[in-house]
């Protein structure tokens, strides 16, 4: 029996399909099941006691991160690689933090992704250094909330206080102490800097 069993989770029967197949080249490797939602993650585990599982983030139902969660608390030796489109570098955080072992963009070669399930396998991190890099900066920064996050989205696009606060629903004065403690939070001085490095963090969308 190969020594790398795979549970696939993806929402896409296409993207399931074609790594299967791509992956299963290699000898050492089985896809030994596919799942499309987070809720059924568990279940299919606990049926086929897959090596490593490769989930992707953005799921119907319960999300990659939250479907993590609840396999690692059904078995704290549950094996996660995160492969998803694109992920803010606070969502690759909350992911590691759930338990999952590494991160990888669907962009990456076939060769990267045997790699990155070869190390997970083996209960090894699997993360690319310059992203490691960032999320050791997140975790010793504080942390944006997601209120912040939403009032660094319009910062970006522009809206000043007033705009802000009116969307919200709250005072200027209230939008101003979110912005002063956002510019304290990424070490910027100023709204354009803020969006410059909210970017690079991956907090907010380019």
């Amino acid at each position: 029996m190969p020594a790398l069993t795979l549970l696939l989770v993806d929402d896409h029967f296409v993207v399931r399909s074609g790594l299967a197949a791509s992956l299963e080249l290699d000898d050492t490797v089985e896809v030994v099941g596919e799942v499309e939602r987070g809720e059924d993650v568990v279940a299919a585990y606990r049926k086929l006691h897959p090596r490593v599982v490769l989930m992707d983030l953005q799921l119907p139902g319960i999300g990659g991160i939250a479907a993590t969660a609840a396999l690692r608390a059904h078995d704290p030796a549950a094996r996660v690689l995160i492969f998803s489109t694109f992920a803010r570098d606070d969502e690759i955080q909350a992911a590691l933090d759930a338990g999952a072992l590494g991160y990888l963009q669907k962009s990456a070669s076939r060769e990267a992704l045997l790699e990155a399930l070869r190390l997970v396998a083996q209960d090894r991190r699997a993360l690319d250094p310059e992203l490691a890099r960032r999320l050791n900066a997140l975790r010793l920064g504080p942390a944006i909330t997601p209120r912040e996050r939403e009032i660094l989205v319009l910062i970006a696009a522009g809206r000043a206080n007033k705009e802000i606060a009116a969307a919200f629903a709250v005072s200027e004065d209230t939008v101003k102490r979110h912005v002063s403690n956002i510019l304290e939070k990424l070490d910027v001085n100023d709204r354009a800097q803020a969006t410059a490095e909210a970017i690079r963090r991956g907090i907010i969308p380019v």
